[in-house]
């Protein structure tokens, strides 16, 4: 079980202390450190999700902004060709 700081909650006197087979944790320790390992893993796997989901929509962006500007241009260019088509046929003065 964690602690308020996400920390293992480990019982007094146990901290430290070697069980049988040497380790310095015993089953409990090990089960918090697994769960949150767990809980680090979750957070991570949904933050590249969410990283995932903004990349896509950047790149949908990125794609209209794109197709917006040619749109743009080519309406830019049609209309410099109009006024060169009207200043051409004009009368000089």
């Amino acid at each position: 079980m964690s602690g308020p700081n996400g920390e293992p909650h480990v019982a007094a006197g146990a901290a430290g202390q070697d069980d049988e087979d040497g380790d310095s944790f015993g089953e409990e320790e090990y089960a918090a450190i697994n769960s949150m390992l767990d809980q680090i893993n979750s957070c991570l796997d949904h933050l590249e999700e969410k990283n995932d989901y903004l990349h896509a929509c950047l790149k949908e962006l990125l794609e209209s902004n794109r197709q917006t500007r040619l749109e743009f241009q080519q309406q830019q260019r049609e209309q410099q060709d109009m006024e060169d088509d009207v200043q051409g046929s004009e009368p000089a003065i």
